[in-house]
């Protein structure tokens, strides 16, 4: 114990710049103010307030550092970026929509003449720091500076493999609008965003860019970058609309069942962009597994198979037991039984959801194989408050 304190302490001391933050003056006012803040902290749908991920540490530990399994949590070989993405995002989109995954939760989405770009995360690890942490299993597609003009970056969360600040600083060098949850726009603020392009929304808000209506809608999840985690910053998920067509980005979650409210609110929807990655038992109410990705991708379309899933969260660090491979193998299969259209890109390879849809399984030239095929994990049950020695991850899984 008394190494981890001096460890800390020295964090402490640190303080590095990617901490970013905490809200204060009218920011924190309007914070309290909120609904979803109660007893100083943020709650989830259902006032259920988690301020890190349940589960033993010693039992993740256990299994993470399994060496038999290690292997199979990293691509074998050289991801298969896709090669011509700059090229491909000359032009614009001929259906009025399409959607480029950039890998983990990134995606520009060109959506009615106008560009949004989801959770930027260009940065080599998904960290503080740049020795430690995280660290990218495949390049990125092309240079964020080579992306061109972006009409909006959306933010769905404070976790560093969403919020990242060498991505931050460069975007802060255009004149791009930033739309982001209650509190998130501290951060910002302290890494040169000035605050007149910010949006900073509270769940159900909304604010109108160019010809979108951008909606924050509620997420299952938590927040906290710096040590101290007072969990002050609101994570959500969002709705994006234009003159023709709507998307949806899941943020990080837990599956719950608002998502058939946010769907029948604002849905449906062309294409959704729902985690899939990053699960285990140790945090089921904050992660969704495959399956559950696709029961909210569902829920999100009144029931019924609609649009085009694209899976996100997956493929680019490894930030969780399962084998790398798994969360895109067992949503084609989730995708299959539900009789609903999914896309599969590479990273870096832009699609049109009205289009031809990659279809291809392009891990598997790169990946060992799955230990156990595809199943149904148990549903996740209910948030409870973290016991005295919890998994704390304030950068998260």
């Amino acid at each position: 114990m008394t190494g981890f304190r001096s460890l800390s302490s020295v964090l402490r001391t640190l303080e590095p710049a990617a901490f970013g933050a905490e809200p204060t003056g009218d920011r924190l006012a309007r914070i309290r103010r909120s609904p979803h803040f109660k007893e100083g902290v943020f709650q989830n749908p259902g006032g259920v307030a988690r301020t890190r991920p349940s589960g033993s540490m010693l039992e993740f530990a256990k299994v993470f550092f399994a060496k038999d399994e290690r292997p199979r949590r990293s691509p074998q070989g050289t991801v298969p970026v896709h090669a011509t993405t700059l090229a491909d995002l000359a032009h614009p989109p001929a259906t009025g929509l399409r959607i480029t995954w950039m890998g983990h939760s990134s995606v520009l989405a060109e959506i009615d003449g106008h560009r949004v770009l989801f959770d930027p995360v260009w940065g080599e690890r998904c960290s503080p720091f740049s020795f430690a942490g995280p660290k990218r299993l495949h390049p990125v597609p092309l240079p964020l500076a080579a992306l061109g003009p972006v009409d909006v970056v959306v933010i769905s969360h404070d976790h560093y493999d969403h919020l990242d600040l060498p991505s931050i600083k460069t975007l802060a060098g255009t004149d791009t609008v930033f739309a982001v949850p209650l509190g998130v726009g501290a951060h910002l603020e302290h890494w040169g965003v000035s605050a007149d392009r910010l949006r900073e929304l509270d769940w159900h808000e909304s604010t109108k860019i160019g010809g979108l209506t951008l909606t924050a809608t509620p997420a299952r999840h938590f927040c906290g970058r710096g040590l101290r985690n007072t969990q002050h910053t609101l994570w959500a998920s969002w709705s994006v609309a234009g003159s023709e067509h709507r998307i949806y980005h899941s943020g990080d979650t837990g599956y719950f069942e608002g998502f058939k409210d946010i769907g029948a609110e604002y849905g449906p929807f062309d294409t959704t962009m729902i985690q899939i990655g990053a699960y285990a038992e140790f945090w089921p109410d904050i992660h969704m597994t495959p399956e559950e990705g696709m029961r909210a991708h569902l829920d999100l379309q009144g029931g019924q198979p609609h649009g085009v899933l694209l899976p996100i969260h997956w493929a680019t660090f490894n930030l969780a037991p399962h084998a790398w491979a798994e969360p895109g193998e067992w949503t084609r299969d989730a995708a299959d039984e539900a009789g609903q259209a999914a896309a599969f890109p590479r990273p870096g390879e832009p699609f049109e959801p009205a289009g031809l849809l990659p279809v291809q399984p392009w891990w598997r030239s790169v990946s060992a194989p799955l230990n156990h095929p595809w199943r149904r994990p148990r549903r996740a049950e209910a948030a409870t408050e973290p016991r005295s020695g919890d998994l704390d991850l304030a950068g998260e899984p």
